[in-house]
């Protein structure tokens, strides 16, 4: 996993939290921190969660080590 995914893989993580704080306690952190939802800063960081997410969505779709390997050939008799 390269910088680049790791970073997006963490910016993902904190608006997955985010989301998870607006469904179960209707608080956004985010527009709490950067003062509001209209605030330039709170509404770099969605875009910055939501870039994140687009990267991510090649992880989705790359193969695993495990899933990607040839079945083992037995030996016949």
């Amino acid at each position: 996993m390269s910088g680049i995914q790791r970073t997006a893989l963490v910016f993902t993580i904190i608006g997955a939290v985010n989301w998870g704080l607006i469904g179960f306690f209707q608080f956004d952190l985010v527009a709490s921190i950067f003062g509001g939802q209209d605030a330039a800063l709170a509404r770099i960081v969605y875009g910055i969660v939501g870039i994140a997410g687009l990267i991510n969505l090649g992880l989705l779709f790359k193969p695993s080590p495990e899933v990607s390997r040839e079945p083992e050939a037995k030996p016949t008799r």
